[in-house]
């Protein structure tokens, strides 16, 4: 009797390595009925979070315009790159001396030393993701803005923030002719 031994085909053993690091930044998971918000005249915004004891950090918040409302006037940031995303409805935004419109879908990444602004568009309304990077302690410039558009700040405390937040205001004449100020 002939006995016929059958074997597998040889392939290379997969060798696996896994090493486990910890991450310098904690997952920050913030579900949406227990973000705080803030709120002024023409927004809400929802802050999501922020992660700014390393390098690499970042400030995420969620800003709802009412129709045609006021964003931010012309400024820059001098550490950040401010990244938004359009989740719904038009933005119109300011980069440099350029004026575009953001429809929802759009992302627009502005490096740091950009002059930028941003305001809801004419007759829209505009719901946008903002994430800062690296990240700094943004929320407390969120609160204060919200405080100084309700009149419950002196307007003199933003300027005075400028450092501390990487938030630096300049005139836009390209800007205030969108807005159609003199």
């Amino acid at each position: 009797m002939t006995t016929t031994k059958t074997t597998a085909p040889t392939t290379p053993q997969a060798t696996s390595s896994t090493t486990t690091t910890t991450s310098p930044l904690p997952a920050v998971l913030t579900r949406h009925a227990e973000a705080e918000t803030c709120a002024d005249p023409s927004s809400v915004m929802r802050l999501l979070g922020e992660s700014d004891a390393t390098p690499g950090g970042f400030t995420s918040y969620r800003s709802s315009f009412a129709t045609g409302a006021a964003g931010a006037p012309a400024h820059f940031h001098t550490k950040a790159t401010e990244l938004f995303f359009v989740l719904g409805g038009s933005l119109r935004v300011l980069v440099g001396e350029e004026v575009t419109t953001l429809d929802q879908g759009d992302f627009l990444a502005v490096p740091p030393h950009t002059p930028h602004a941003f305001a809801a568009a004419p007759g829209a309304e505009a719901d946008v993701l903002f994430v800062f990077t690296p990240g700094l302690p943004r929320f407390d410039y969120l609160r204060l803005l919200g405080r100084v558009m309700r009149g419950e700040a002196d307007p003199k405390e933003i300027a005075e923030s400028a450092e501390r937040f990487d938030n630096h205001y300049v005139d836009s004449p390209v800007w205030r002719a969108e807005l159609g100020q003199h």
